[in-house]
């Protein structure tokens, strides 16, 4: 048994600091534990347990832990049980007999909790308790399979098909994450309609208004989207992640005994990373162990950096009011909150960096404070930085840190390239691959930017859609069929006159591309099946015929199952032996990306043997631009270089981290959070659970949606700022960040952002070495070097002659 912290100490042999151990012993009550970055949150998570178990407070099968993701529970479980048993409190694994119950705590995330509560009590609201949990990518087929035969019309919803399955389910997810009922909200948008809308004879409204206007009109028809999708689901029995968590806050909130139940058996609740939960969750949450249970809470609202995918950093903010806590003479009073300031991790320099970086947020949330560096890491922790004159030089200058650091010893599994952007990911790939550096892409979201998972993307577009112009320029003028400039150019004249397209300023290409996005006419499909008599050399007249007919035969296979497909397209088009062709370390590179790639479509699944390649791109597309945590990819155990986005890192870290492109509108993005007043995809703050820390419209007026806006613009600087910090507290050694001023095509110039200019003050300040050159900006009247020099090069570029011959 365990008595005294002495004891705890004695037991575990890990010297925890006072504040950690103010954790561990708090008394049997809800509590809050502000957790920075690396100060051993998940150390001192199971550390309780060991404490609450090994005193007799409670036994280690009355203990449950909640977290977000199976790695992370899994991780979670075995700290657990290893220190129970480390602690003496219950035999090491291989000291329990066969058939031997010792009983130790449950761990699950907080989903597969949701899906347990709902097969065992959902009955007790009418739902199927065996439902089938229907994955996201599977969300993407039935979306798109609703849409497909919703019968309309739909007069404000123009986007395409793939765009609209995503908005489709963006909605449909928020709605889920606020317990909003369909009815309030089609009342809202209603009711905002008839205040907004002008009457007959009236002027036409101001542009801000005129948005919010066609914003609601979109709106209320994605409802009617929204009911189909959900009547789709209920006829098959299946519900999704955001099913789960409004289901369960609806057990907790209408069903007492189902709480009662669960308090009598969990005597001990533990909820990790609760800065990401959504209103959903938290609603569960307080329903089941609301009123005093001893719920302890572990989150830091530094690093909530999933508000665009529903998380709300209220939820820890509010803890101690949500979850207050019982007083002997039966009033309540707000739980109490602990601090973790000793980081553990970083080098003394690179966490004072964080530290700064952070300060802002400081200001923003109660109980957070700077970090301090434990007494091993002071005076160590390496920065540098470069400001390079144009993006090729920045990314040649990435590959060559990331080589040092390898010639220095470190491991390549202990380096990480993070980026902002997904479309960073290609070039950097690009750079270490051709150094012969072993790298591994993490995550969706970036493989669709490598040129082999690329190629195949737009071969699906054409086949999906005859006016995805940009996807067949991409085939056109690629390694295989090599079209020049000029014959390029003559095939976009000739799609534009099949549809009588003004010619404009005579552009032909161009124009074909820019009237297809806008409506959708100009198909070069069209143009290719059909090209005329328009003076194209004979080479690429024979091409045109021979792409026409492999298309068409790809088409005829389009009902195939999506992974017979994907394998027919790589070998028709000769992928797989361009891959075999290529050098040896280049070749492994890209057999392992395309691998991943099909390894998702694999994953993706088929609803009734219906096999949508439409749901399959919008689910890339969605993995792509907006990151919604479609995948679950972590880092592979191989010792590679790990290239991914900054927000897949959060919980890792690494010996070095390379930030490449911290440039103005790129790190900090300026995209940020969709505006209801704007998008017919995003839910009313009015109707949101955390409205109460959102900022609202007051009146309608011009300046109010203005003010409005910019404030919610100032919440998403808010999460990149989080996100900054997110990855600048991953290394444990050394720092490395960049920008440059030229883009490789822009007019205009980039330049550092407001991060990489603090992070070079920093150092300044420090007199430390930056590492790396820091380029004055650009004269006023100066352009981009890369634009104004002429160079002369082979079109279509000449084939690769060992290549060739292999």
């Amino acid at each position: 048994m365990i008595h005294t912290r002495q004891d705890l100490l004695e037991a575990l042999g890990v010297p925890y600091s006072s504040e950690q151990l103010a954790a561990i012993t708090a008394p049997l009550e809800p509590a809050v534990i502000v957790a920075g970055a690396g100060s051993g949150k998940t150390t001192v998570m199971a550390a309780r347990v060991v404490w609450l178990v090994g005193t007799g407070q409670v036994p280690a099968d009355a203990v449950l832990g909640l977290t977000f993701t199976n790695k992370a529970a899994g991780e979670l479980g075995q700290r657990v049980r290893a220190a129970l048993a480390k602690g003496g409190v219950t035999p090491a694994p291989g000291a329990i007999e066969e058939g031997e119950d010792v009983g130790e705590p449950t761990v699950a995330t907080y989903h597969s909790f949701a899906a347990r509560l709902i097969e065992e009590h959902g009955l007790r609201l009418g739902v199927e308790p065996h439902a089938t949990l229907l994955a996201d990518s599977a969300r993407y087929q039935l979306a798109a399979r609703v849409i497909c035969r919703a019968r309309g019309p739909f007069p404000a919803l123009e986007k395409r098909l793939v765009d609209l399955v995503v908005d489709l389910l963006a909605l449909e997810s928020e709605i889920s994450e606020h317990l909003v009922d369909l009815d309030d909200l089609r009342a809202h948008d209603r009711a905002l309609l008839a205040r907004l809308e002008p009457g007959e004879g009236d002027p036409a409204p101001p542009v801000k208004i005129a948005e919010a206007i066609t914003a609601a009109r979109r709106r209320l028809e994605y409802t009617e989207l929204v009911e189909a999708y959900r009547a789709a689901k209920a006829e098959r029995d299946l519900v999704d992640f955001g099913d789960q968590m409004a289901l369960g806050a609806r057990l907790a909130e209408q069903c007492p005994p189902v709480g009662e139940a669960l308090r009598a058996q969990y005597r001990v609740v533990l909820l990790d990373e609760y800065q990401d939960t959504s209103v959903a969750q938290r609603r569960m949450l307080v329903g089941l162990f609301g009123g005093g249970h001893p719920v302890t809470a572990v989150g830091d609202p530094c690093q909530a950096i999933y508000g665009w995918r529903g998380a709300s950093v209220a939820n820890l903010e509010e803890f101690p009011e949500h979850f207050a806590r019982r007083e002997p003479d039966g009033s309540s009073a707000p739980a109490r909150r602990y601090t973790l300031r000793e980081n553990r991790r970083n080098g003394e320099t690179i966490l004072d960096l964080a530290n700064g970086l952070a300060a802002p947020l400081r200001d923003l949330h109660a109980g957070v404070e700077p970090l301090l560096a434990s007494a091993a890491s002071r005076g160590l922790g390496e920065i540098r930085t470069g400001l390079f004159e144009t993006y090729s030089e920045e990314i040649g200058w990435i590959g060559e840190q990331v080589a040092a650091a390898m010639a220095d010893g470190v491991p390549a599994r202990e380096i990480a390239v993070l980026v902002r952007a997904t479309r960073d990911i290609g070039p950097v790939h690009g750079e270490l691959t051709r150094r012969d550096i072993p790298v591994e892409v993490v995550g969706l979201g970036g493989l669709v930017h490598l040129p082999e998972v690329a190629d195949v993307i737009a071969v699906l577009e054409v086949l999906d859609e005859a006016t995805a112009n940009t996807a067949m320029v991409r085939l056109l003028s690629g390694p295989r069929w090599r079209i020049g400039l000029r014959d390029l150019a003559l095939l976009g004249r000739r799609a534009r006159d099949l549809v009588a397209v003004p010619r404009g300023d005579g552009k032909s290409l161009e124009t074909a591309i820019a009237v297809t996005d806008l409506a959708e006419l100009v198909s070069l499909s069209d143009a290719l099946a059909a090209p005329g008599d328009l003076g194209y050399s004979g080479a690429a007249r024979a091409r045109f015929d021979a792409l026409d007919r492999e298309i068409a035969e790809l088409r005829r296979h389009g009902g195939e199952p999506l992974l017979d497909l994907l394998h027919r397209v790589i070998a028709v088009t000769g992928l797989d032996v361009e891959i075999a062709a290529a050098p040896h370390a280049l070749a492994s590179r890209r057999r392992e990306s395309l691998a991943a790639f099909l390894d998702v479509a694999a994953s993706f699944s088929d609803l009734e043997g219906d096999s949508s390649v439409a749901a399959f791109l919008a689910y890339l597309r969605a993995a792509e631009e907006h990151e919604r945590g479609l995948d679950s990819a972590t880092p592979g155990p191989g010792d590679s270089v790990k290239l991914m986005t900054a927000h897949k890192a959060k919980g890792l870290e690494w010996d070095v981290v390379v930030l490449p492109d911290v440039t103005d509108k790129v790190f900090p993005s300026n995209r940020g959070r969709a505006l209801w007043t704007r998008r017919g995809d995003a839910m009313p703050i009015p109707l949101r659970g955390d409205r109460d820390a959102l900022p609202g419209v007051g009146e309608w007026t011009t300046k109010a949606v203005k003010a409005c806006e910019d404030a919610i613009r100032e919440q998403s600087e808010h999460e990149e700022r989080r996100l900054a910090y997110v990855a600048c507290t991953r290394p444990r050694a050394r720092l490395v960040a960049s920008s440059h001023w030229w883009g490789p095509t822009q007019k205009r110039r980039r330049g550092p952002s407001e991060y990489l200019t603090a992070i070079r003050a920093f150092t300044d300040a420090r007199g430390l070495d930056p590492g790396g050159p820091w380029v004055d900006e650009p004269a006023p009247e100066a352009q981009n070097p890369q634009r104004g020099i002429v160079r002369e090069y082979e079109w279509p570029a000449p084939l690769d002659a060992d290549a060739l011959a292999r």
